[in-house]
């Protein structure tokens, strides 16, 4: 499988991995941390607020099976992308929205869906999705991959990842591996 690679954050990374985990042409969705300037973060480094970096997920897909383009659509479905440093409860730069391009192409398609998705009012308010160059991926410590998978009944995952997990089964059910 020839791959690519997306880079996306928009809130909590347990909501989103579990989401990419399950549709066919996602070889792999690990969580992570981008676009700070601390080397080597935690996960409690990232929960202070101070190291700048994102959750994100880093997403290896087969971009003959699924396009970019898709990505990031179902992406804006997952998350509030009008919500500055913010995901519901989930408060501070660690939880903005944000595309971290690969490529020119990346960059430039992001732009255009944002685009797009302006024009047609697709949101209340303004997206405030930063795009910018992706940086260095730290993965996330073990025990926050797959965690929804192996937590699904911690309150966390019942209240805010289960409804996400449902929503996208319902409107992407032909997009996801069997």
């Amino acid at each position: 499988m020839a791959h690519a690679v997306a880079t996306l954050a928009g809130g909590c990374f347990w909501c989103i991995e579990s989401v990419f985990n399950r549709l066919r042409g996602v070889e792999s969705a690990v969580s992570g941390y981008m676009g700070g300037h601390t080397a080597n973060p935690t996960y409690k480094d990232i929960c202070n607020g101070d190291t700048g970096h994102a959750e994100v997920v880093q997403v290896s897909f087969d971009p003959a099976e699924i396009s970019y383009r898709e990505l990031l659509e179902i992406f804006f479905t997952l998350h509030n992308p009008t919500q500055l440093n913010r995901q519901g409860n989930d408060v501070g730069t660690q939880y903005r929205s944000a595309i971290f391009w690969h490529t020119l192409e990346q960059k430039a398609e992001a732009e255009a869906v944002i685009a797009e998705l302006t024009v047609v009012k697709q949101f209340d308010a303004p997206i405030v999705t930063e795009v910018t160059e992706a940086t260095t991926f730290y993965p996330a410590e073990e025990s926050h991959q797959g965690y929804f998978e192996l937590n699904p009944y911690q309150p966390y995952c019942q209240f805010v990842v289960a409804p996400k997990v449902a929503k996208a089964r319902a409107k992407f059910a032909t997009r996801l591996k069997d």
